[in-house]
């Protein structure tokens, strides 16, 4: 195989594929990334065996063939290139010889037929929706994800197309985050999915290439075709994502959503984040709580702790109803108002011992139980 390719292409295309790869892969073969020559085109793919990626990069192609090369240091080295054309010539042996300016490398890498290949779908559950949206979608309710390895479940976020819709959710029990968007779905019904956590983060990291992004998934695995921009890096076509699902039942999200709250505030989300970000400052790992205490038109949020001391903040809200004192964990109100982005939120409240649940008018419920109030 021989081909002639832009160094920084070459180096863009090698970061998207990179993170995949662990540190500590079990089989050699999973620290290489498979390259692949054809037309004009080379395409770039790693596996972890949980999940993959691949994507296609412009290159000048005088011979077609593959070679898997050890990622990291391939990576490493494409990037230090005294010149922008890199000559890249693999002999029958898969040993590489890389070309630039005055610089020349040989890499020793493995055949192709050792590396694990990435599945291909059918067209079971396919849905299609715009880049922007989905990584909206992801940015509003991953924080809430479970970090236990013992509840796997929770570890990842739920995806669940029906009724025309697709709803995301997260929740580490503690705390529940859902948004729900309107999107065509097939007639054949819907689907579900949970997605780990770590396809989760490579995927967000991916979704700002291009316009849409197609989504294919069955009982076991799951594909995203990002589509990119033509004219973006030198990638073309799409980046493709592979990964396995969490296999098992998601809990009934539904029924942890409260029925009833008895006050409803509008509250300015980046002024409220502002107060409980400060109020913060004082918490400690034992004393980790803010208490909010409602009165006519105003809002209180104290924090306090033996070893620091404590901090008052006040904001002016439209409230007439009846005084209420309730306290949660300061980072379960920090990270959904630092995820959201519009101006405007709500906060519903029954009581000191139920849950408070923010909401806006995007179909976005973010449900955080409260701290015992002592």
């Amino acid at each position: 195989m021989k081909f002639k390719i832009n160094r920084d292409h070459f180096a863009n295309g090698l970061a998207q594929v990179l993170n995949v790869v662990g540190s500590k892969a079990t089989m050699p073969i999973l620290s290489n990334v498979l390259i692949e020559a054809e037309k004009d085109q080379i395409s770039l793919t790693t596996t972890n065996l949980d999940l993959g990626i691949r994507c296609k990069i412009k290159a000048e192609v005088k011979e077609t063939g593959s070679v898997t090369l050890p990622v990291k240091r391939l990576a490493g080295i494409v990037r230090e290139l005294p010149n922008l054309d890199v000559v890249f010539d693999g002999a029958a042996n898969h040993q590489v010889k890389l070309t630039s300016g005055g610089s020349t490398f040989r890499i020793m890498g493995i055949g192709k037929e050792e590396f694990p290949p990435l599945p291909e779908f059918g067209e079971d559950h396919v849905y299609s929706l715009d880049q922007a949206d989905l990584a909206m979608m992801l940015k509003s309710v991953s924080y809430a994800q479970s970090t236990d390895e013992s509840r796997y479940i929770l570890n990842g976020v739920y995806f669940n197309f029906r009724d025309g819709k697709l709803s995301l959710v997260a929740t580490d029990g503690r705390r529940l985050a859902l948004l729900s968007k309107d999107i065509p779905t097939p007639e054949s019904g819907g689907g579900a999915i949970i997605l780990p956590a770590k396809t989760v983060s490579e995927l967000t990291r991916l979704l700002d290439k291009g316009a849409l992004v197609k989504i294919n998934f069955n009982d076991r695995r799951a594909a995203f075709q990002i589509a990119t921009d033509k004219d973006t890096s030198g990638l073309i076509d799409h980046i493709y994502l592979y990964s396995k699902v969490v296999e098992g039942n998601y809990p009934n999200y539904q029924q942890v959503i409260p029925k009833e709250t008895h006050q409803r505030i509008k509250l300015e989300r980046e002024l409220l984040l502002q107060c409980v970000h400060r109020a913060a400052l004082v918490c400690s790992e034992k004393a980790n709580s803010v208490k909010m205490k409602l009165s006519s038109n105003l809002l209180e949020l104290t924090a306090q702790s033996p070893d620091f001391g404590e901090a008052h903040e006040s904001m002016a809200i439209s409230y007439s109803g009846p005084e209420l004192q309730v306290a949660f964990n300061p980072a379960f109100l920090i990270d959904p108002l630092r995820a959201l982005t519009k101006d405007e939120v709500f906060f519903e409240v029954k009581d000191e011992v139920s849950p408070g649940v923010f909401k806006t008018l995007e179909n976005f419920v973010c449900v955080i139980m409260p701290v015992r109030l002592t």
